[in-house]
């Protein structure tokens, strides 16, 4: 599970791995808890109307932490910043997202995760070897705030099974399950925005061990 990420910010590296461009510059915290404020990238909401103008993915800005339509408040995104992907499309907070197959990719510097080899957690910094951001699939929702009308987007991150992988399994507590997000390969993110809601767990595969590092 992950619930602590620095988000990439930067205009240029925004463009150059995803091929989207803030329209102001990113003024964001650059560590996010869930409930925290951060960028995401989805199918732009007209790409498909056929006017060249339209890019094919825009970056918004959203909760960490996905809050679905009928949530009273923003509370919920400190629960709901993870999905885990053999639930979520049956699972109430995540079940629309899932079937109207609402994915996005969450642009990551890096994540953290607890090592507790040592008998206590340690906040560890991961990053991909080849020192590019990681692309981390997620679904996102939008709120309506019933006090102002004013609709807030949000994202959270699909998770995976760890236990057998080489690198994760020594993140989260002994005897816990462990789990990881979904990191995409950089040559899906493409199919990964477009895909229907049936082609979802398809691309819900554990990143190679040897591409991650501890930084």
């Amino acid at each position: 599970m992950c619930s602590h990420f620095d988000p990439v910010l930067d205009s240029a590296k925004l463009d150059t791995y995803f091929g989207v461009e803030p329209q102001l510059p990113l003024d964001l915290k650059d560590s996010l808890w869930p409930g925290y404020i951060g960028p995401f990238i989805r199918k732009h909401e007209f790409a498909d109307v056929g006017d060249e103008a339209v890019p094919d993915n825009e970056l918004l800005i959203g909760s960490f932490g996905l809050i679905p339509h009928w949530a009273k408040d923003t509370k919920i995104a400190r629960n709901t910043f993870n999905a885990r992907s053999e639930t979520a499309d049956i699972k109430r907070s995540f079940q629309i997202a899932w079937k109207k197959a609402r994915h996005c990719i969450i642009p990551a510097e890096s994540i953290y995760e607890p090592d507790w080899r040592s008998g206590k957690a340690v906040a560890t910094r991961i990053v991909r070897t080849d020192g590019k951001p990681m692309g981390i699939a997620g679904l996102w929702s939008v709120w309506r705030n019933p006090k102002d009308g004013q609709d807030l987007h949000s994202f959270t991150m699909l998770t995976i099974n760890a236990d057998q992988h080489d690198f994760m399994k020594h993140y989260h507590q002994p005897q816990k399950e462990k789990r990881m997000i979904v990191i995409l390969q950089d040559d899906d993110y493409e199919a990964w925005l477009s895909a229907a809601a049936e082609e979802t767990r398809q691309f819900l595969n554990p990143y190679p061990a040897e591409s991650m590092m501890v930084d």
